[in-house]
């Protein structure tokens, strides 16, 4: 939450936000500059409903209201009422609350914008799921970008090379080989083998006799 007071706040800007953000009194800062935010609610939010507008459901939307907090803290830190829609989101088959300070736009639109933010939630996901980031070697924001994109640019190479060589192995597995033999030259159809190679268990005809019994 402190990072919102880093947070350049641009009047008429739209700031989608996750639930862990939710400070009333940081978030009041964003109205009174004039700013918009978008951020699923709390289900332990104390509030009084207001009015209610009709909405279609057909398109996802389950309510759209205008609620004030009621929390004796809540509603002294953000004096001013909250825009709460309900919206069902078929494919995810889950049920969201958003509470947005935008009483202009229809309530399908906030909606839609907050998701478009999960591909921003799904992309960061897949980040770590797959590029194996481990941590960065540097922490400026051109040493951070330079080491995303290089993990971003090996993911497909390697799937590439899975497709091309036809490799029977997950992509996870075949990551974690090449950061492990990365220094190797071995032939990458022979590193990716699920084989075991042979190791002769004979002496090696030139190796020479440390005792000699």
């Amino acid at each position: 939450m402190t990072s919102l007071d880093l947070l350049p706040i641009e009047a008429g800007a739209f700031y989608v936000m996750d639930r862990g953000y939710t400070d009333f009194a940081r978030l009041y800062r964003f109205t009174q500059a004039l700013a918009f935010f978008i951020f699923p609610a709390k289900r332990n939010l104390h509030f009084a409903r207001r009015t209610s507008r009709s909405v279609d459901k057909s398109t996802g939307l389950r309510s759209d209201n205008t609620i004030r907090l009621r929390g004796p803290k809540t509603a002294t830190l953000y004096p001013q009422p909250f825009r709460r829609i309900s919206y069902y989101a078929a494919d995810l088959d889950r049920r969201f609350v958003f509470l947005s300070n935008n009483f202009l736009l229809p309530a399908l639109t906030i909606a839609q914008l907050y998701r478009c933010r999960w591909q921003v939630e799904r992309f960061f996901r897949w980040i770590k799921q797959y590029l194996r980031i481990k941590a960065f070697y540097g922490t400026s924001v051109n040493a951070v970008k330079t080491q995303v994109w290089i993990a971003v640019c090996v993911y497909p190479l390697v799937a590439i090379v899975k497709k091309e060589l036809k490799i029977d192995r997950s992509m996870g597995e075949m990551l974690q080989i090449l950061s492990i033999g990365l220094f190797e030259k071995t032939p990458l159809i022979q590193a990716f083998t699920k084989e075991s190679v042979a190791v002769s268990k004979g002496l090696h005809p030139n190796q020479l006799f440390l005792f000699n019994f």
